[in-house]
């Protein structure tokens, strides 16, 4: 029963193409769209010009500029070449910074999209000439519109990546990187660098009817989540959440499937690989690391279904209640895809 049923959560998604197009910036559909933005990345000058026509986003020491656009939601604000060269005149900058702008993807109107870090500059008078607020990515995630968290959050990894790797590792030497900051390169050991994400596994374990959360004492107060780690040198996917669970509260799971994807900015560059995973009910007791863990416990459904109503952080509660992650981040995908197999199975 509970094979099948995980079954039903059916992980895989259909990605649906436009009709081909010829490249040009102009044209649309996604694969001109990827072609477009891959061109950029291999040829200077037309990143350059695709920069001066484009939309740029700010951020002041990795910190996005964002802006309100009703009570409870703010988005980045998407300014012009021009655009950022007066509000950089304003606040004392001749303009040359404009060219440490990282290309991060090109929108759906065929606009190229580029970010920028001003951490030399006056945060305040940055945020006023743009009529926006830096705002923390931990915080602007649980405000963003859902398209635009990821953006954000590859723009803030791309400029972390770059201040993190100026240096070759081989000689030690300053590295260059090309006009979109898709690459570094060493001219004495001719070493290309990437920017590289590293590999995480996260699971939501389930007895067939309750399913498993834990909190890190580093969490905000309240939040549970599901399980996560950090794949070791050699594992394969299911040997590292086999791993992790058992490291962390004592269990050993069993059909293990396959959900999605995401990249996480949080410390650093992360790849979340989102599975879900069952134990027995008679093999279902826990034995949490409080090193790994300060806290794990089974939830049911009615107790999920609660913690989705909190308005997340309850930051002045003083005994605050369960809440879950954002939903932007997987692990909120992983609840809620658990949650929906729960009533398929109720109504079978």
């Amino acid at each position: 029963m509970i094979q099948s049923s995980m079954s039903a959560l059916r992980p895989l998604r259909t990605l649906l193409f436009g009709e081909h197009y010829s490249l040009t910036r102009f044209c649309s559909g996604f694969v001109s769209r990827m072609r477009y933005i891959n061109r950029l990345k291999e040829n200077d000058a037309a990143c350059l010009s695709a920069l001066q026509n484009g939309h740029i986003f700010l951020f002041h020491r990795l910190i996005p500029l964002l802006q309100c656009s009703d009570p409870e939601t703010f988005r980045p604000i998407a300014l012009t070449y021009s655009e950022v060269q007066s509000v950089l005149h304003k606040c004392g900058s001749d303009g040359s910074l404009l060219k440490e702008s990282i290309l991060i993807g090109c929108s759906e109107q065929n606009h190229a999209q580029f970010c920028l870090d001003v951490g030399e500059l006056d945060p305040a008078a940055i945020a006023q000439n743009c009529k926006g607020t830096f705002m923390d990515l931990r915080k602007a995630f649980f405000l963003l519109e859902g398209a635009e968290a990821p953006l954000v959050a590859k723009a803030q990894a791309l400029l972390q990546w770059h201040q993190i790797n100026r240096f070759c590792g081989a000689t030690g030497q300053l590295t260059q990187r090309n006009q979109a900051g898709s690459q570094r390169a060493c001219s004495s050991s001719s070493i290309v660098y990437y920017p590289k994400m590293s590999p995480v596994v996260i699971v939501l374990v389930s007895d067939g009817k309750r399913c498993l959360l834990g909190r890190q004492s580093s969490f905000p107060r309240g939040l549970y989540s599901a399980l996560a780690g950090f794949c070791d040198m050699g594992e394969t996917l299911e040997e590292a959440l086999r791993r992790e669970v058992a490291e962390e509260v004592g269990l050993e799971v069993q059909n293990i499937i396959y959900s999605s994807s995401q990249h996480w900015p949080f410390p650093h560059s992360s790849f979340m690989l989102a599975c879900h995973a069952t134990v027995s009910p008679a093999h279902s007791q826990l034995n949490v690391d409080h090193l790994e863990l300060e806290d794990a416990r089974w939830f049911t459904e009615e107790e999920i279904t609660c913690a989705l109503q909190v308005k997340a952080p309850p930051w002045r509660d003083h005994r605050p209640a369960v809440w879950l992650p954002p939903k932007h981040a997987v692990a909120h995908r992983l609840i809620m895809e658990w949650r929906e197999q729960q009533h398929s199975q109720d109504t079978e």
